[in-house]
């Protein structure tokens, strides 16, 4: 697999990097002049011009991830603080998840869920102490944020974060470049937050991020983005990392991609995120329901569903794209690719997709129909790399 953008899915498929049109007005975050400075190939993806790699190219950005510390700009997201003394019941309003009994200083992955039951986006809710910080996905936060000010705005303050920047530190050297210049993060552990001082500013820290390693996300005022990048990137073990090796340290993380593995129309018991439902929020647990599309998501729990959210190992060097229909030995098919490429760690070509809940059993051989040809495929455990986040 080539290391220039042209090769790589994310590129190749075009919809996940430039779901806009390139003639559209394209929004910068506060480090595209950096990215520029740094020879950054720039593409639009949710609005925003983003570097989807460097000089170095995707393969190495990846490796070094996995291997150093790699730092990402994903300033695009949107950041919303709720406050007020019902913040957290309303919210709950809102998600199958746990907000009420989320402790000061950790953090949550959560569900905006419709009234079908469909997964609207996955989001970070936060519980900073006098308030919800909740990080929403770039291509969605618009929705989110009107969903959100229609259905709690009359329970508790919602402040869309506009002046601040996001930016991720990943991998196994992340803690000891982020401990140098932020003693105090040294004990934090997985999905917990802090607030912490970084180039003079007060910045709300994570220990958590998209890629299966160690590593923090970084909400800080947009006016210190470019001195805290700057800083980071002196530290001989960061080196700059685009959206392209984002997708393919995700992907063999396991990692859900909104809008292509997870979406409106599928459940999150059929996106294989049931361990994402807190238990509180089940039929027997102490708030059941009360959020939307609650029956139909008690209802899969409780009976099954008809297709399953799977890893996919193709047995052949071929990399299997999202779109890729699924077979089985008879021909019939049985399910879909949503995300696929080459997974530089493990080096070979990993996927996801959907097959029928019969099928989902890993070591179940079927095939991925690639240019009219019968690639073979076999449903596979995930994460196809061990995940390495910090649990103390």
């Amino acid at each position: 697999m080539s290391s220039n953008a042209d090769g790589h899915p994310l590129h190749r498929q075009g919809r996940k990097l430039s779901d806009d049109h390139t003639d559209a007005p394209q929004l910068r975050t506060p480090l595209y002049d950096l990215h520029l400075s740094l020879g950054a190939r720039m593409v639009p993806f949710a609005g925003y011009a983003m570097p989807v790699q460097y000089p170095t190219g995707i393969i190495k950005e990846h490796v070094h991830t996995r291997t150093q510390a790699g730092l990402f700009d994903v300033s695009h997201m949107g950041q919303v603080r709720l406050s007020g003394p019902d913040a957290a019941a309303a919210l709950e309003t809102l998600v199958p998840v746990d907000i009420i009994d989320l402790p000061e200083g950790s953090q949550r992955y959560a569900l905006f869920t419709n009234e079908r039951g469909g997964v609207m986006d996955d989001l970070m809710v936060a519980n900073t102490g006098d308030s919800l910080f909740v990080v929403v996905n770039a291509a969605c936060k618009e929705q989110d944020i009107a969903h959100m000010r229609r259905y709690l705005a009359g329970r508790c303050r919602i402040e869309v974060l506009e002046d601040r920047a996001l930016l991720a530190l990943q991998g196994p050297a992340a803690a000891a470049v982020m401990a140098r210049l932020a003693p105090e993060t040294a004990t934090m552990v997985f999905m917990t937050t802090a607030t912490v001082a970084l180039v003079g500013a007060e910045c709300i820290i994570s220990r958590s991020g998209y890629t299966g390693e160690d590593g923090f996300e970084i909400s800080v005022p947009a006016d210190r983005a470019e001195a805290l990048a700057r800083e980071l990137l002196s530290q001989p073990e960061v080196a700059p990392i685009g959206l392209g090796a984002r997708d393919s340290l995700r992907l063999e993380a396991g990692l859900c991609l909104y809008g292509h593995d997870l979406d409106a129309a599928t459940s999150p018991v059929e996106s294989s995120l049931l361990w994402a439902l807190s238990k509180s929020r089940r039929a027997d647990g102490a708030r059941p329901g009360g959020y939307p599309g609650a029956d139909l998501v008690l209802g899969h729990i409780a009976g099954g569903v008809a297709r399953k959210r799977v890893g996919l190992r193709p047995n052949a060097r071929v990399p299997v794209r999202e779109g890729t229909e699924l077979v089985d030995a008879g021909g019939r098919k049985v399910g879909i690719v949503t995300s696929g490429g080459f997974g530089p760690t493990v080096e070979a070509p990993v996927a996801m997709g959907y097959v029928d809940t019969a099928l989902a059993k890993p070591g179940t051989a079927l095939s991925a129909m690639v240019r009219g040809k019968a690639v073979p495929v076999e449903v596979a455990t995930m994460p196809f790399v061990p995940q390495r986040y910090y649990r103390g």
